[in-house]
């Protein structure tokens, strides 16, 4: 699978099934996570407040070329960062319908023995 260079094209905007806009961006170089956060700014105390074990606060840079996400980490980011934060988008929508299983075909011919199709 061939990724994008990171850092190239930052956060796009795109509308969850659940009706809300979000930002969606592969962040990170080594071990990259796939980030779906809500597009709605807040201040970097609000998120993290906002903030759990699996929802993550997230600080929004922009660039050129739009918002890109960055990290939020204690050690390096500045506790009265002045840049929008957002937090992880927690998903209202219903789960999505299970698909139908695919029948098998039965045959006529013995199993191990090929046919002509």
């Amino acid at each position: 699978m061939t990724r994008p260079p990171a850092g190239s094209g930052g956060a796009r905007r795109v509308r969850c099934r659940c009706g809300r806009t979000v930002l969606r961006q592969l962040v990170g170089r080594r071990a990259a996570l796939d980030v779906t956060a809500d597009a709605d700014e807040l201040t970097a105390a609000a998120a993290a407040e906002l903030r759990e074990p699996n929802r993550l606060d997230w600080c929004v840079r922009q660039r050129k070329s739009g918002p890109d996400l960055a990290w939020v980490d204690r050690r390096n980011h500045p506790a009265g960062c002045p840049r929008p934060h957002v937090i992880d988008h927690k998903c209202t929508a219903p789960p999505a319908a299970a698909s139908r299983p695919r029948r098998t075909r039965t045959t006529s011919v013995p199993e191990g023995q090929l046919t002509l199709g």
